[in-house]
């Protein structure tokens, strides 16, 4: 018998709610732009899901490698690449659900956040889900300091790109629909993170 925490891992919390409202189901193709270490795909690897991830960080892809070997050995090591998100060598439209947790905000600038949504779009077949989380300017627009563009410096010390909400909703217009509301939750004055998640247009 698995602990939550064996089972699910550090998972994304408001990930997590996706999973829990059927949104994400077994067999469906999940591609994780950004991986990071994998923390979001502990549960998808268990559990049988078809599991892509990406990242720019070749030794975070290594860490991937070696989860999903104890995992899901049956998924081949190419499913894990080293590759920057905006670079995706994935086909187009191969997966039912893009993750991208915790990466666009990395952006440095505006031409390099399009560069980095639009790259982790193209993977998404037509009906599937964005799932995204970034940090923003919502709630705390006032306590940020703008060092150029949409790059900030935030109450806690960290600089990021922020998105706002009319930008979030221009970029919704152009790609597809909201398939939940815009949810953002402000860290103690200290830092804002929304929950974006779309539905790609037909």
């Amino acid at each position: 018998m698995f602990t939550l925490q064996e089972q699910f891992g550090s998972i994304d919390i408001y990930l997590f709610d996706q999973l829990l409202r059927g949104r994400i189901l077994p067999g469906m193709r999940i591609l994780d732009a950004g991986c990071g270490s994998g923390r979001n795909l502990i549960y998808l690897l268990r559990e049988g899901y078809e599991v892509y991830a990406a990242d720019a960080d070749a030794q975070e892809v290594d860490k991937v490698r070696s989860m999903a070997r104890q995992l899901a050995p049956h998924l081949p090591p190419s499913n894990f690449r080293a590759e920057a998100v905006e670079h995706l060598s994935f086909d187009d439209g191969c997966a039912d659900v893009v993750i991208s947790s915790a990466v666009l905000h990395f952006a440095r600038d505006d031409a390099h956040f399009e560069s980095m949504l639009l790259g982790s779009w193209r993977v998404l077949k037509p009906g599937g889900l964005f799932f995204c989380r970034l940090a923003s300017s919502i709630g705390i627009e006032d306590q940020v300091e703008r060092i150029e563009g949409r790059r900030c410096k935030l109450p806690d010390g960290s600089s990021r790109y922020l998105a706002d909400e009319g930008m979030l909703r221009s970029y919704t217009d152009r790609l597809g629909e909201l398939a939940d509301p815009l949810k953002t939750t402000v860290v103690q004055n200290q830092r804002s993170m929304t929950t974006w998640v779309v539905r790609k247009s037909g």
